[in-house]
């Protein structure tokens, strides 16, 4: 077998020898020393000039950002409360007046009556949508009634706001979206757009941001626990789950929480046993558990209260340390528990306490009002759905207290985790500031309320502008994480899903593959501290197929006056880079006529990688339509224009010369047949990718950016000849062969040593026929010499002499592996369409004898972005049910219909449409959302992804799969100076030999995998924000509960309780709201 396995090394050297013309390039690069320069990237430099760059890009919005602030606090404090103002006094521009919904039936729902500006709108690049600068727009959430005497206010003074950002603008023309969130509800934003709302209804709530939560007050420590007796059954329990669904959507990575129901025991409804992070998918844990609840036993507050001070006062977990608050959802009860609060509480009343009283009922709410009143808390009540998203966040009102009394001190910008924009820019990043209310009463006491949160977004493209790119070479990057560990520049930071209300949480430890040196290195970053590593670590290819271990540099330092850090990661030979400096313009001409398509039939195809090389180049998907803008393009430009990257434009016309003298020198005297090759190619960092001959073109499917194909990158990172079979998934039948050519790349870097400095500026490599290559295997792996006649001899088991690859076909397999545990050569004609398959498809038995044999090594790991068909709903009631309707005694007091239970039969309503399947039995508000009418859409999900690679095993070895008197014996060797392993192995005389088959497909991650009970306890480093406001002594705290009190015109309340009972009788409920 070994002489058989040099025979293979032997001949696929020599075929890349003379084709790939590795070389033969080093010597064109050395010939052509003059045209070009070997930069440097000095890590430290490039970091500390990039964080530099990003402080003072941030540090414009926040200029910006405060001169809002303060001015919204002087307008506000100016402005004259008016009892008496209406509607038609109030000028603005409504930006939902224009917004068209639809009804599950496609009939368009008439829009209500609207005193809003008409405006006329432009596009614009920057905000990509049409937009009016003139002008602010106002968001008003539906369930709120817009012609309150306190919305009508709160437009009267914000509208003074828009010569501010108007005058921002004018400051700084890049700045995007400028953002009030009022606490009210209210949303004025710049500049004005029309709202971008789902066909259906739309209850975007400013106050649920994930930007609004983090600037409206401190980290929160909150344990919720829930009633569970038998009182509480039916829509009442209904009620609750979906309060604490709510509930939890308040919460942001900075908080910790846990949920417990209790009667006359507590317990955690979920397997956490202490509070936890209020992450994405800890909440997602509780939301689930959170359904299992059901009612039964009787009423003890004081198991429930003393479960959580309990938790709160377990000072050995990770928690915020700062706000501590209970929330108490209860249907009523008599007992106040004054001895719990005395023994956890009193007297500094350390932890608030909130109460909900849930449903319709008779109960005296009195002790769920003094438990709120005496401990610096606060009482809701929920009648019904509509109550649950006003009063489930109105307690971030008290919380602010602290805040607003703490005056300047508390005027902190945050910067937050990376979201999704509602309005469309994508992934932004915002900085928020308080905006606190300064007024005072007549006894000079200071105004303790919160008026809202001043936002300014930046898109996360405006920050990657910012960081180097093409000069690190094709596996350089930098990357930024915040105080959490999360990701806000990574290279595999790409959400699939959009418009989604949760922030974008991928952790730097699950960007990239998780090991001791990286948890260290983001432990330093997470302090503020700056430093270097060299490491060696494992990566995943970017088709996610193979893992190679390599050695990679990491740089870091803080980005000053924010709570991020940025990271450089580089590999040894990116250290260096070429700088092409072609101030020959004859030159520059001649070398550019190679990129014309009419030198393509004689010097190769030329794909260019689709970068921005000039700023009026038009960026297109099909490469040749990309190809013949920049031509047309240069056509009118020099490559020395200020508009254009003399960088990324010298480099690309410097490498289409070189590449093409590579054509001239080496492929062009070659016969491609002779060699069963169908395509000779190189690609460059410069952006050339050149296939000859000119037709292997047509069946080229790399990605014409080298920096983004695989074989490229893989190439420059392993030594030899990486071999790279087309991918197969496990359902690929295969193809007519006869019709349909199959290519393997074999590609292997270039290494340049230029005065001491090594980098690798290209990648060369040929494409071989799989048909003709097997058929050459099989000979390659035989006794036969050239001179020997195939079927002059033939060996088999019985006889003594040795059997070979060739003549034993039938009794032997015999396959080259590569790395990643894939087929790429066989001597079975049935493998063949197999091939570029994981080899456990094909061969399950041998690939679990390679595993077992420690041939290969297994890497599991989750990819956190990934979206999916949702899981079919076992429930699908067609008509709303348990909704709350009147009583007859109720719909004759005229009391009743100006009281707060016919406004929550408003807000019922909307939120009924919203959560239809709230309505249904078993399910909750957060099941799966649906597409206008139609089918469920995709939703986030987590993938399990798999990948084998290669052991440190190198020699040869001979092993027997032992299954009775099945066994089969199997030998291995790895190929030198390559990525594949030969195997030569006994066919299978049985089916007992059969075993498990080895997974290496992406599946989706089965319900609570990984386990995030078991990872809680196992908590990943963090810092919350360095500054808390959770106390002041100063608080005035008598205005502490109160139940819903909303009482618009009899009129209008009279019309929607028809609609309601209307709503109630149709079994076409909408479909639930997109989050936005």
């Amino acid at each position: 077998m070994q002489y058989w396995a040099r025979r293979l090394e032997q001949e696929i050297d020599g075929v890349m020898r003379i084709f790939g013309g590795v070389q033969q390039l080093r010597g064109i690069y050395n010939e052509n020393r003059n045209l070009f320069e070997v930069k440097e990237n000095v890590p430290r430099k490039l970091v500390e000039k990039v964080a530099g760059d990003i402080e003072s890009l941030l540090a414009k919005k926040v200029r910006a950002l405060k001169r809002l602030a303060n001015a919204a606090e002087k307008f506000q404090k100016a402005h004259h409360w008016q009892d008496n103002i209406r509607e038609e006094d109030i000028e603005y521009y409504d930006s939902k007046a224009d917004t068209e919904y639809d009804d599950p039936d496609g009939e368009e729902i008439e829009r209500e009556k609207s005193n809003s500006l008409k405006l006329e709108f432009t596009d614009d690049a920057n905000f990509k949508t049409k937009v009016n600068y003139s002008y602010a727009a106002v968001q008003i959430p539906t369930d709120i009634y817009k012609g309150s005497t306190v919305i009508l206010n709160e437009l009267n003074w914000t509208q003074a706001l828009e010569d501010v950002f108007i005058e921002n603008r004018k400051e700084d023309p890049s700045l995007l979206w400028q953002v009030f969130g009022s606490a009210t509800g209210v949303t004025r934003y710049y500049p004005a757009t029309p709202w971008r709302a789902p066909n259906k209804i739309d209850l975007y709530d400013v106050r649920r941001r994930p930007w609004y939560i983090q600037g409206a007050s401190s980290p929160k420590d909150m344990v919720i626990i829930v009633d569970v007796s038998g009182s509480v059954s039916g829509l009442t329990l209904k009620l609750m789950k979906t309060s604490v669904y709510e509930m939890l959507d308040t919460l942001s990575d900075d908080d910790y929480v846990n949920v417990a129901s209790f009667n006359e025991k507590a317990k955690p409804v979920s397997c956490f046993k202490h509070l936890v992070q209020a992450n994405i998918r800890n909440k997602k844990v509780f939301k689930e558990d959170v359904q299992g609840m059901v009612a039964k036993g009787t009423t003890d507050y004081k198991a429930g209260f003393e479960y959580a001070f309990d938790q709160l006062q377990n000072s050995n977990i990770t928690r915020a340390n700062c706000n501590k608050m209970i929330m108490m959802f209860t249907d009523g009860g008599e007992d106040r528990v004054q001895d719990v609060f005395e023994k956890y509480n009193w007297p500094n009343k350390t932890v608030r306490v909130f109460t909900f009283s849930v449903g319709q009922h008779n109960y005296d709410v009195t002790p769920l009002q003094w438990m709120a009143c005496a401990n610096k808390g606060y009482y809701f009540e929920i009648p019904s759905i509509g109550a649950i998203r006003i009063n489930t966040q109105e307690y971030l009102d008290v919380l602010g207290r602290p805040m607003v009394l703490a005056g300047n001190r508390a005027k902190q910008v945050q910067w937050t985790n990376v979201y999704q924009d509602a309005l469309g820019l994508g992934l932004v990043v915002t900085g928020t500031l308080p905006v606190f209310n300064l007024t005072e009463d007549s006894s000079d006491r200071k105004n303790q309320l919160i008026l809202g949160v001043m936002g300014i977004d930046v898109a996360l493209n405006d920050i990657k502008r910012l960081t180097p790119r093409y000069n690190l070479g094709a596996n350089g990057y930098v990357f930024a994480i915040d105080l959490n560990g999360y990701v806000l520049l990574h290279p595999n930071l790409q959400p699939q899903i959009i418009n989604f209300r949760e922030p974008v949480t991928l952790d730097f430890l699950d960007a990239e593959l998780e090991d001791e040196n990286k948890e260290e290195i983001r432990r330093s970053m997470i302090d503020g501290n700056d430093g270097q590593r060299f490491i060696k670590t494992l990566i995943k290819s970017l088709d996610e197929q193979y893992i190679d271990e390599v050695f990679r540099t990491y740089t870091w330092a803080p980005i000053k006056s924010t709570n991020y850090s940025l990271g450089l990661v580089l590999p040894p030979y990116s250290t260096y880079y070429i700088q092409a400096n072609l101030s020959d313009q004859i030159l520059q001409v001649k070398y550019f006529e190679y990129l014309l398509p009419n030198s393509f039939e004689s010097e190769g195809h030329v794909f260019i990688a689709p970068r921005e090389y000039c700023k009026d180049l038009d960026l297109s998907d099909n490469n040749t339509e990309f190809l013949e803008n920049f031509i047309a393009l240069m056509e009118k430009v020099t490559p020395d224009s200020k508009q254009c990257d003399n960088f990324l434009l010298h480099n690309l016309i410097l490498d289409t010369g070189i590449t093409q003298q590579l054509v001239e020198r080496v492929w062009k005297d070659q016969d491609l047949n002779t060699y069963s090759l169908l395509a000779v190619f190189a690609a460059t960092d410069g952006g050339i990718t050149r296939v000859f001959p000119n037709k292997a073109a047509d069946d080229w499917e790399e990605e014409p950016e080298p920096f983004n194909a695989s074989f490229y990158r893989r190439s420059l990172d392993n030594k030899g000849y990486i071999f790279k079979p087309p991918y197969r998934d496990a359902g690929y039948r295969g193809l007519d062969l006869e019709n349909n050519t199959i290519g393997i790349l074999v590609s292997t870097a270039v290494e340049l040593s230029i005065g001491g400095k090594t980098l690798k500026p290209a990648v060369v490599g040929v494409k071989l026929d799989l048909e003709a290559w097997a058929e050459k295997f099989k000979v390659l792996a035989s006794n036969r010499t050239d001179r020997d006649q195939l079927g002059a001899r033939r060996c088999d088991p019985s006889t003594s002499c040795e059997m070979d690859c060739e003549a034993n076909n039938k009794d032997l397999i015999c396959v080259l592996i590569d790395d990643g545990g894939f087929l790429v050569l066989s001597n079975q004609e049935d493998h063949w369409y197999q091939v570029g398959k994981f080899f456990s498809e094909v061969d399950a038995n041998l690939m679990s004898a390679l595993y077992n044999n420690s041939f290969y090594t297994r890497k599991e790991s989750y990819d956190f972005q990934s979206v999916c068909a949702p899981e079919a709903q076992s429930n699908t009631g067609a008509a709303p049910r348990g909704v709350f309707v009147p009583t007859v005694a109720d719909l004759l007091n005229l009391a009743w219909w100006t009281s707060a239970a016919a406004w929550s039969l408003f807000q019922q309503f909307l939120y009924g449409l919203t959560y239809s399947s709230w309505f249904q039995t078993g399910e909750s508000p957060g099941s799966p959302e649906l597409g206008a009418g139609r089918g469920p859409r995709e939703t986030s999900c987590i993938m399990k992804q798999t990948q084998y690679y290669f052991s440190t095993v190198n020699a040869t070895y001979n092993a027997i799969i032992d299954c009775g008197n099945c066994s089969r014996l199997f030998h291995a060797q790895r190929l030198a100076n390559t990525n594949l392993l030969f195997v030569v192995a006994d066919k299978p005389l049985c089916s007992q030999c059969e075993s498990v088959k080895l997974l290496q497909a992406e599946v989706r991650a089965p319900p609570r995998d990984p386990n995030q009970c078991e990872l809680v306890d196992r908590p990943r480093y963090r810092k919350g924000p360095h500054i808390c406001f959770d106390y002041n002594a100063t608080e005035d705290t008598s205005d502490c509960g109160r139940g819903a009190s909303f009482a618009p015109s009899l009129g209008v309340l009279l019309s929607l309780q028809l609609l309601l009972l209307y709503s109630s009788a149709s079994r076409h409920p909408l479909p639930p709201a997109a989050c936005l």
